[in-house]
């Protein structure tokens, strides 16, 4: 079912007239009056897709359900951005994608994601879709010792043997959550060589191999969990993990961990909704 068909024909109209024909091989087209015509022709798609007709359809929102190898096609023709590879799908569909348009899509980051970690007074990092840390606060520092932050979080979560420390309940209270999340980002991913190394580790380790191999296949995501922590600096408390991700890099991870001290695990806090009244 189409998302929106007003919108996708707008949409699709403006990304094929910001493509030069000469950038992907085609010559340059003309109107009657010999002005240079913007971007690439229907017809033109069309020939470079190899779509027999269903590009046409899909500009003009008449195909019911646009299947995934089109889109995609038509994502990386017209050089779109995560972002806007959202937006075709939202119009075309009425969902969110299955995956990401770029193969290494959520491997780097925009740098203007560092001053938001630098401007958080708790415990703050950015890793992108594998878990390598790609930027980390003072705060977050202080949960390792010397200061040294692991290159990645996923295998010092699982693999570490001080995290089985830090991280209180290790087996009970954070490994299960954690494992099915590199399950899922493997099944995802298949190709990248970080998350198949770790996997193959954890699958050796005694301790964690049995937890991934056994534990649920659902996906648990962190976002809003309170989690027992040992600080090395504060003591014993909860850490919330608390989780976004930038636009243009799926699967990557701002994650701001506010910690409190204390036995006795916080109350949830409220749900936050506009339509609520406080």
């Amino acid at each position: 079912m189409v998302g929106n068909p007003g919108l996708l024909q707008k949409f699709l109209i403006e990304r094929r007239a910001a493509i030069h024909p000469e950038d992907v091989g085609l010559t340059t087209r003309t109107e009657g009056s010999g002005r240079r015509a913007p971007g690439l022709s229907q017809t033109q798609v069309e020939e470079l897709l190899g779509s027999h007709g269903k590009y046409a359809r899909l500009e003009r929102a008449a195909l019911t359900t646009p299947p995934l190898e089109l889109l995609l096609a038509v994502g990386r023709l017209f050089r779109l951005t995560e972002q806007e590879w959202s937006i075709l799908w939202r119009y075309a569909r009425g969902e969110n994608p299955p995956r990401p348009l770029a193969r290494d899509a959520g491997l780097e980051v925009h740098g203007s994601w560092a001053r938001v970690v630098d401007a958080q007074t708790e415990m703050s990092y950015l890793n992108d879709a594998a878990w390598n840390v790609l930027h980390y606060n003072s705060a977050f520092a202080e949960l390792f010792p010397d200061r040294r932050v692991p290159e990645n979080t996923m295998r010092w979560m699982l693999l570490a043997r001080e995290a089985r420390g830090v991280m209180v309940d290790w087996a009970t209270s954070w490994a299960p959550f954690i494992a099915p999340q590199l399950r899922a980002m493997r099944a995802a991913r298949p190709a990248n060589a970080t998350l198949a190394a770790i996997e193959r580790d954890v699958l050796a380790d005694e301790i964690a191999g049995p937890i991934y191999r056994d534990g649920p296949d659902v996906r648990v995501h962190p976002d809003g969990d309170e989690r027992p922590l040992d600080h090395p600096t504060h003591g014993r408390g909860w850490v919330t993990v608390c989780a976004a991700s930038p636009f243009n890099s799926p699967d990557a991870r701002l994650m701001i961990l506010p910690f409190r001290r204390g036995e006795q695990r916080p109350s949830p806090p409220a749900v936050l909704r506009a339509d609520i009244k406080k």
